[in-house]
């Protein structure tokens, strides 16, 4: 009775991996083209008319259906990686004409790239109606402290907008706009530890729409505010939810798969079983975090924050953590593949083979 007791326990910790009652992160598929794009921001290429869109966006916490829907496409080819995405909004509208400025100030569409998957050293890319982007690279997330690099820009990048509607004018009502994104992969390779293309591999991508309510004065768009002045909050509709409120948390983005089969060909990817391994340490780094806050002090013992047996996919892990002078460690033994990973007190997540 005590084992089947303590497999009990066990199944319901596995059961919550995530700490923020995420469902699993979402999957897309990116096919290699072989046909010429004309980035114009309408989307009727022929390599684009061959894949389906992703699931609609939803809320970033997971849970509201958005007032306007919002889909995503994408491809690639031996030097592009394209984007192309279409968002029904009856006003579209922008008034930022400045590169780098804070482009979420207006209704935007933003991607987020960390071609490694541990968290660090990722790419965030955004543009209004007007085609004025903001493009930026960010050493860690937010809840840690490191540099954001806002001057990086993304060399070559083609981006361009087409509006089914009118731009600015709010006498009439629009379907909405597009945008047609294209990155160069070598941009990316040396962004990064992945310095080629990810033929037959994935890579942890999400992207985002703030949606702002808006107020008309003297006839131009513009954020609404209260009766005390103050901006309505915005809304966020991402194609992977997040679980709150923050785009930077990368554990939770979605998984795109780069497939060397032509656009129009179909096939499967699941999430491999070692990323819920990441998960669990992502949760462990977080409880981790929890502890410090309420005793100003960081766990020793792995009972201290979680059971010290846990289930992935019904086998059996056991987390280990490693204290030293400038933080911690906590490791897990993949029960898949043999491969050990850990992550920092600072959220880096290495695999030691």
């Amino acid at each position: 009775m005590k084992n089947l007791l303590n497999l009990v326990i066990i199944c319901f910790l596995s059961s919550n991996l995530f700490s923020q009652n995420l469902k699993e992160p979402r999957l897309y598929i990116a096919y290699q083209t072989f046909d010429s794009i004309k980035v114009d921001g309408i989307g009727n290429d022929p390599a684009w008319e061959k894949v389906g869109f992703s699931q609609d966006f939803i809320d970033i916490e997971g849970e509201k259906t958005p007032s306007f829907k919002t889909n995503v496409k994408m491809v690639w080819d031996e030097k592009y990686l394209y984007f192309f995405a279409k968002m029904e909004e009856p006003h579209v509208w922008g008034t930022l004409k400045q590169r780098d400025t804070v482009i979420f100030y207006n209704n935007d569409f933003e991607i987020f790239i960390d071609p490694d998957g541990d968290t660090h050293n990722y790419m965030e890319f955004e543009m209004n109606a007007l085609n004025t982007v903001w493009d930026l690279f960010i050493v860690k997330p937010y809840r840690e402290r490191a540099p954001i690099i806002d001057n990086w820009d993304i060399k070559g990048l083609k981006s361009a907008v087409y509006v089914k509607g009118s731009l600015n004018d709010p006498t009439d009502i629009d379907e909405g706009w597009s945008v047609e994104i294209a990155i160069p992969w070598e941009v990316m390779a040396e962004a990064n530890t992945h310095n080629r293309i990810p033929k037959s591999d994935f890579w942890r991508i999400n992207f985002s729409r703030v949606n702002w309510d808006f107020q008309l004065d003297n006839g131009t768009y513009s954020r609404k505010k209260d009766e005390n002045g103050k901006f309505l909050p915005e809304y966020n509709w991402v194609w992977s939810p997040q679980g709150v409120i923050n785009m930077h948390e990368p554990e939770h983005w979605g998984y795109v798969y780069f497939s060397e089969k032509e656009p129009g060909t179909r096939m499967d990817f699941s999430i491999p079983k070692d990323e819920r391994v990441k998960w669990l340490l992502y949760n462990l780094y977080r409880k981790q975090k929890t502890f410090y806050a309420e005793h100003k002090k960081w766990a020793t013992k792995i009972e201290d924050i979680s059971a010290k047996r846990t289930l992935i996919e019904g086998e059996e892990v056991e987390p280990q953590i490693e204290n030293h002078l400038s933080g911690w460690n906590i490791s897990v033994k993949s029960p898949f593949t043999g491969d050990t990973y850990l992550i920092k007190e600072d959220g880096d997540l290495i695999k030691i083979k």
